[in-house]
C-alpha cells in the first residue's frame, strides 16, 4: 500500500477528479491500480476564493516496488505505516486479578475496553448514573432549574465530553496510531464512518449518547463489569501499596491495580486522595467567558463566497492574543452551529460550556475566550488552590446571574466600555435556563477582565465582526482543565503509590475526548504488563 500525502483539489471535484489525480501523482494507468481509500480529508482555507481540499490517499496498486522507486526524493509518497491496534497482552486463565476503573468518561471507558479485550474483565466504577438517566437529570437543570449533584454535565457514564462538540482530534503526538484505534471503536459502537478519514471529525451529543451504550455492552459482553453510583469515597493504601477501594455505601472492593480517569471536577476525590498522601501538583489551567456570533458571520469570515458549501460545513476558528499585563487570551472548545450550556457539578455554582449536535446547524457560534492563569502566580497557596479559585468565580457568577442557574451575561459593545448591558440585540442567548444581562467586570479577577478587552478588539483584526456590539458574553468558564495534575512515572503509576494509576483529564494527562481515551489505552497496557509481570 502506498501513502500519498499534501494531495490538494479544488473545493469543487468530484470523485472521478480525485482518482485521476491519484493515478497522475503516481504516473500510473488503469492497469497498474487496484484502489484507493481516503486515510485523511481536510481544506486549505488561507485563501478564501481559492479554497483546496487537502487529502491523504492510501494506494493499492500492482508493482508496488517499481513505482515506489521512481519517488525516492518525493518525501509525499511513501509505504502507508500500519495503524492497526495490536492487543500486547491476554490474561491467562489463571489471572485471578481484576483491575479497577474509576470513571466513565473517555479515559476510563477505553481503558475499561482495552482491559476487556485483554480478558481481564475489570471493573468500572462511575458516581454517576447511565448516559440517558443522566441526560434526563441534566435536561431537568437546563430546562427546570433542578440540579443533581451526581448526575449531571460533568458526572456520569461518557463523562463531560458527553455534553459537548463531540470532537474527536487532538495535536499530541500518536506514533503508535492509538487515536485510529479510538476511532475505530466508535464506529464499531455508531459512529459515522467519516470519523475515520476527516480531519476534525466530531460526532455531537446524541450520537454520543447511543455510542457510549454500545461501547459499555461491549465490555460487558467480555466479562467487564460496569457500576453507576458507585462513587469512591477512600482509596486503600497499604505500605505505598494501592489494595483496593471504598464506596460511598461502604462496600470493599480489593485490587492491587486501580485506574484513575476521574475528571476534572472531581473536586471531592481530589481532596480524598490529598488526604491519602498521594502525590498531587497544582497546575496552570484557564478561565473566561463564552462568547457568542451569528454563524453566518464565521462562515463568511472564514470562506468567504464558499460560505455554506457542503465539504466545508460550519466554519470554526483559533484565536490568540498576548497582552500587555502578560496575559494569554485565546480562544478554546470553539463549537460552530451550537449551544452555550449550564454546566456546573456543586450546587449555588454557575459553570458554562460549549455543545452542538451533529448537524451543526443552530444560528450561532459560541467558544470559550479564556485566560492563562498559573499556580505560581495565581494561586500559590497549596495544591488544591486552583479548585478554590474555580470556586469563588463560580459562586460569583451564580450570584451575579440571580441565585437561580441563570447566567450573568453582557454584550461585548458594553463590556468594552464598562457598561451594563440592558437588553439583547441582534444575537440571542443559547443558554438555558436564562441568562441575566448585567455587568461581568465583577465575574472574573482585574487581570483576566483586563485582558479579555484588550484580547477581542485584536480578535476582530483577524476575524472581521468579532468584536461586534452585539456578540454576547456569558460567564462564567472555569472547568478547562483539571486545576492538578496527580503525577506519575514511567511505568504510568502514581510516584509514591505502587498500582494507582492516574490517567485522563482529571489527572492531568489529556484534554479532550480523543486524547483521553488515548492516554486511556496506553495506561490499560501498563495495568496488562503489571498484571504480568
Amino acid at each position: 500500500m502506498l501513502r500519498i500525502t499534501e494531495l490538494k483539489l479544488p473545493l469543487n471535484h468530484s470523485a472521478s477528479d480525485l482518482q485521476s489525480a491519484v493515478l497522475y501523482r503516481l504516473q500510473i494507468d488503469l492497469n497498474e491500480f487496484i484502489r484507493y481509500h481516503i486515510f485523511r480529508q481536510g481544506h486549505d482555507a488561507r485563501k478564501r476564493d481559492a479554497i483546496m481540499m487537502v487529502y491523504t490517499i492510501d494506494v493499492e496498486v500492482h508493482n508496488e516496488a517499481e513505482i515506489l522507486a521512481r519517488f525516492t526524493n518525493d518525501h509525499h509518497i511513501n509505504i502507508a505505516p500500519d495503524t492497526e491496534y495490536h492487543l500486547p497482552a491476554q490474561a491467562t486463565q489463571t489471572n485471578k486479578i481484576r483491575p479497577i476503573v474509576i470513571g466513565a468518561g473517555p479515559c476510563g471507558l477505553l481503558a475499561t475496553l482495552i482491559l476487556a479485550q485483554m480478558g481481564f474483565k475489570p471493573i468500572m466504577l462511575e458516581r454517576g448514573k447511565s448516559v440517558r438517566e443522566r441526560t434526563k437529570d441534566t435536561f431537568a437543570l437546563w430546562r427546570k432549574r433542578e440540579f443533581n449533584a451526581e448526575s449531571n454535565v460533568q458526572f456520569g457514564e461518557g463523562g463531560a465530553g458527553t455534553f459537548s462538540d463531540g470532537k474527536l482530534y487532538t495535536q499530541i503526538k500518536d506514533p503508535n496510531y492509538y487515536g485510529r484505534k479510538v476511532l475505530q471503536e466508535f464506529v464499531k459502537a455508531g459512529s459515522p464512518e467519516e470519523i475515520l478519514y476527516l480531519s476534525k471529525p466530531h460526532i455531537g451529543t446524541f450520537r454520543l449518547v447511543s455510542m457510549v451504550e454500545h461501547i459499555r455492552a461491549t465490555i460487558e459482553g467480555l466479562g467487564g463489569e460496569i457500576r453507576f453510583q458507585s462513587r469512591v469515597d477512600e482509596l486503600l493504601i497499604e505500605n505505598g501499596q494501592v489494595r483496593g477501594v471504598q464506596l460511598s455505601n461502604g462496600e470493599i472492593l480489593e485490587s492491587s491495580h486501580v485506574v484513575l480517569a476521574i475528571g476534572h471536577s472531581a473536586r471531592d476525590t481530589f481532596s480524598m486522595l490529598q488526604r491519602s498522601g498521594v502525590y498531587m501538583e497544582a497546575k496552570p489551567f484557564s478561565m473566561g467567558f463564552r462568547i457568542e456570533h451569528p454563524q453566518s458571520l464565521i462562515d463568511q469570515c472564514r470562506f468567504g463566497n464558499n460560505a455554506g458549501h457542503p465539504l466545508l460545513g460550519a466554519a470554526d476558528y483559533k484565536l490568540v492574543h498576548h497582552c500587555k499585563n502578560g496575559r494569554s487570551v485565546y480562544s478554546f472548545c470553539m463549537c460552530p452551529g451550537g449551544t452555550v450550556v449550564a454546566a456546573t457539578s456543586e450546587e449555588g455554582h454557575v459553570v458554562t460550556n460549549g455543545m452542538s449536535q451533529y448537524s451543526r446547524n443552530e444560528r450561532n457560534a459560541n467558544s470559550a475566550i479564556v485566560v492563562g492563569i498559573t499556580p505560581e502566580i495565581d494561586y500559590p497557596q497549596h495544591v488544591l488552590a486552583g479548585v478554590d479559585l474555580q470556586r469563588h468565580w463560580e459562586r460569583q457568577a451564580f450570584l451575579l446571574g440571580g441565585e437561580n442557574y441563570a447566567a450573568p451575561a453582557q454584550l461585548v459593545g458594553d463590556f468594552l466600555v464598562g457598561q451594563p448591558s440592558t437588553k439583547f440585540g441582534s444575537v440571542q442567548p443559547s443558554y438555558t435556563p436564562s441568562v441575566q444581562l448585567g455587568d461581568l467586570s465583577s465575574a472574573l479577577p482585574d487581570y483576566a477582565i483586563t485582558a479579555i478587552r484588550e484580547a477581542l478588539p485584536a480578535f476582530d483584526k483577524k476575524i472581521k465582526g468579532f468584536a461586534m456590539h452585539d456578540a454576547l458574553l456569558t460567564g462564567v468558564e472555569t472547568r478547562t482543565s483539571s486545576p492538578i495534575r496527580i503525577k506519575r512515572n514511567e511505568n504510568f503509576q502514581s510516584l509514591n503509590t505502587v498500582g494507582l494509576y492516574p490517567a485522563g483529564e482529571g489527572a492531568g494527562y489529556a484534554g479532550g475526548i480523543l486524547s483521553a481515551a488515548i492516554d486511556g489505552i496506553k495506561v490499560a497496557e501498563a495495568v496488562a504488563r503489571a498484571i504480568q509481570g
